[in-house]
């Protein structure tokens, strides 16, 4: 069985128009209505606060940047100082490193020779020929002449090692001759240069050996 009523009936048409009447007044009037004084002094703070805080990180933003472009900086000044030493220390020891080599070979050596120099020169001290008599005259003549042959040998040789000798700088290196001289057995010497430089170093031995002989000769005939 149908309804005996309608719910339509209940609804007052009239005031449901006048209601949204007065809806659609109100929304044109709020969107026609001019902002007040007020309304446009606090938007003109607002606008004001938020430029304020823009600038603050526009500063904030400015320092960062500074900061970093500083650190960057620093960093590249790290990575090329620390290659720059890194190269001239290890470039820097190696060259002490040999210097102090030769520097200790050349003092050992100037030891050993001054040693040699200081026995060489009391050897040639002790020859005084005031002191000869005729039957040690020969004898004494061969050890005088063997203390000074030995002498100028120890010398010789020292000058092909020792620059400083001939008036050269200390860290001159010998000239080409005297490394030839010192170094017989070079690529650069013939046979002949060969021969002539072992009779300059042996004649002054051969020379006291036949002094010597002479000498034996000379007392064994003596006591016959």
């Amino acid at each position: 069985m149908s309804s005996d009523f309608d719910p339509a009936d209940f609804v007052d048409n009239d005031f449901q128009a006048r209601k949204a009447a007065a809806a659609a007044s109100a929304s044109s009037a709020g969107s026609v209505r001019a902002p007040s004084r007020e309304e446009v002094d606090s938007k003109v703070v607002e606008a004001q606060q938020r430029l304020a805080e823009l600038k603050r990180a526009q500063e904030e933003l400015e320092r960062e940047r500074a900061s970093l472009e500083e650190t960057r900086r620093r960093r590249m000044e790290f990575q090329t100082g620390r290659e720059e030493m890194l190269q001239n220390l290890t470039r820097g020891i190696g060259l002490l490193e040999e210097a102090e080599f030769t520097a200790r070979r050349d003092a050992e050596q100037m030891t050993k020779t001054l040693a040699d120099f200081h026995h060489a020169l009391t050897k040639v001290q002790a020859t005084n020929e005031e002191s000869w008599t005729k039957d040690n005259f020969n004898i004494e003549l061969t050890r005088a002449l063997t203390a000074i042959e030995n002498a100028r040998m120890e010398w010789n040789t020292a000058r092909l090692k020792l620059p400083v000798l001939s008036g050269q700088p200390a860290n001159q290196e010998p000239s080409a001759s005297k490394l030839a001289m010192g170094s017989p057995l070079a690529g650069g010497q013939d046979f002949l240069q060969l021969c002539k430089l072992g009779l300059a170093f042996t004649w002054p031995l051969a020379l006291v050996l036949l002094l010597g002989f002479g000498v034996l000769v000379f007392v064994m005939t003596s006591n016959r």
